[in-house]
């Protein structure tokens, strides 16, 4: 287990602007997201193609994914075709997703052909984007629906709109049915959605925060102001990294469930979650 088996921090930028994109994967991010579908205009989705594929032709600093264009859509298939046996691939995000349906269909579509080039090699990683009401009570069937689903996570912005959600609370019982069907689904931690006022960082610290409590671990990031914002509300505190230390000392000792001198009870899932601080710790160092 390690820090990089945790990315907390993933930066979008759009694919017809190759200089934002060059200057995100220089910025820190843990991933960069580059999006072709909503960031990007419909008569510049062709150029937005063309130029994120002349990037992925070679390996970049840091894994870079690609957020096609609408799975029902007109885009999607030239999508696919021009960057799923590219070696600067990572992943693929899926927008709107709504049924299992939909991830199967593109599993097969992008399955690595034989002589493909992927850096990687193999399947290529999907991350479902759950947008609408549909999508939320289809999760754990999407986030379960292939084995190259690797993430699935809430597309606040759209599903704020289809719910007519006022408030911020309105969502909680989304975020809490993606983090579970994650856990169900034996996928990482879902990442939170983006926060769209980038230059309100506190709220985007005190919404980091709530994100944390209720399951998730990372952050999608829409301007790079905002990327330490997110680490620090992800990363442990010092009593947290103590807690964790303790733990993972008592359960070397003594690998059994057991109580601390201080009554703790701890077991394997504790022991678990305690490796897990310190792997986030060691982002520290």
């Amino acid at each position: 287990m390690t820090a990089e088996s945790f990315p907390l921090t993933w930066l979008y930028a759009p694919g017809d602007r190759p200089e934002v994109v060059g200057k995100a994967l220089a910025c820190g991010a843990d991933v960069v997201l580059i999006d072709l579908e909503d960031a990007v205009p419909p008569d510049r989705k062709d150029y937005a193609r063309a130029a994120t594929a002349e990037r992925l032709t070679q390996r970049q600093p840091v894994p870079v994914h690609v957020r096609v264009n609408a799975l029902d859509g007109p885009w999607l298939e030239a999508d696919l075709k021009a960057l799923t046996a590219l070696p600067g691939l990572s992943g693929l995000r899926l927008p709107k997703v709504t049924s299992p349906a939909d991830v199967v269909r593109v599993a097969e579509r992008a399955a690595p052909t034989e002589g493909g080039t992927r850096a990687e090699g193999g399947a290529i990683p999907l991350h479902a984007l759950l947008e609408t009401a549909l999508g939320v009570e289809q999760a754990f069937a999407i986030a379960s629906a292939h084995p190259d689903v690797r993430g699935v996570s809430l597309g606040e912005t759209d599903l704020r709109a289809d719910l007519g959600v006022r408030e911020d609370a309105g969502l909680d019982w989304s975020r809490a049915r993606v983090v579970l069907a994650a856990r169900a689904a034996r996928l990482p931690p879902p990442t939170q959605s983006i926060h769209p006022d980038i230059r309100d960082l506190e709220g985007l610290a005190a919404s980091c925060a709530r994100g944390r409590a209720l399951g998730f671990l990372g952050r999608a990031a829409i301007h790079p102001r905002q990327l330490p914002v997110i680490e620090r509300a992800y990363l442990p505190t010092p009593q947290e990294i103590a807690t964790a230390e303790e733990i993972v000392k008592a359960a070397a000792r003594d690998p059994g469930a057991q109580a601390l001198p201080d009554g703790r009870f701890i077991d394997t899932a504790v022991v678990t979650g305690a490796q897990r601080t310190l792997a986030l710790a060691r982002r520290l160092n």
